[in-house]
């Protein structure tokens, strides 16, 4: 085993990242599939990349739309008996409320809230009878600190901290954590559209000086998943550089 490998290894397991085709998902595709894992990259859209990514690290693309009870149950028999599930599909719908739709309030809490409790109640049963497993759902600085515009996006990713809070109090005595990572301003095709004021502002509030990479993200989900975290579940890492500490 390489040194890349040794710490926090996950040779021999099953891993499932949804929203895996590009960015974040994609960097944690790989992280897992670096440590050993055996990758199955779920996605909504975007299939060439997904199966890019797969074929990359010998993994499988599966196609499937988490935001659906039916499609995520699915997505979940087709990736096996997973030791390792992560769940990064997400979306956002910006906008003030006074001016916020109802679709936009719903697609956002459906996809990225509804599919954390659809692929964490598929896969629960396997892991507890199995008694192991490793849970890590993203959610977003944003979920812990709030902002402007994103009432929808804040409060699917502050559900989902209480959710995995819940969560792991109900898995734990079957020895199955779960941990969420919340990332602050990462270098995605999200952030790229922000306005350069607005990120000069970002930047003079995080210690680090930087916006992140998705890399930094994957390694912090790639730790959380292994058994050099054996003893943490229910825990919020913030990946963010130091921002609004």
């Amino acid at each position: 085993m390489n040194g890349r490998a040794a710490f926090a290894s996950l040779d021999g397991k099953k891993a499932l990242v949804t929203g895996g085709s590009r960015g974040i998902g994609a960097a944690i595709a790989r992280e897992l599939a670096a440590a050993g894992a055996s990758v199955v990259v779920g996605y909504r859209s975007g299939q060439e990349e997904a199966e890019a990514i797969a074929g990359e690290i010998e993994g499988r693309a599966v196609q499937a739309d988490v935001s659906n009870a039916e499609d995520a149950k699915r997505l979940v028999e087709e990736a096996g008996d997973l030791d390792i599930l992560v769940n990064n599909a997400g979306t956002t719908r910006d906008g003030v409320l006074a001016r916020m739709t109802d679709d936009d309030w719903r697609a956002v809490i459906e996809t990225n809230l509804s599919s954390v409790f659809y692929t964490c109640r598929a896969v629960s049963r396997g892991m507890m009878k199995r008694r192991a497993g490793s849970i890590v759902n993203l959610s977003s600085i944003v979920g812990i600190h709030g902002n402007w515009g994103q009432t929808n996006y804040a409060a699917s990713k502050a559900g989902i901290i209480g959710f995995t809070k819940s969560l792991a109090q109900e898995l734990g005595s079957r020895g199955v954590r779960a941990n969420v990572i919340a990332p602050g301003y990462i270098k995605t095709a999200l952030t790229e559209v922000i306005p350069e004021q607005a990120k000069e502002q970002m930047l003079s509030l995080t210690p680090l000086g930087r916006l992140g990479d998705p890399e930094d993200v994957a390694g912090a989900v790639r730790f959380l998943c292994s058994d050099a975290a054996a003893f943490i579940t229910g825990e919020v890492l913030v990946v963010g550089g130091g921002l609004g500490m």
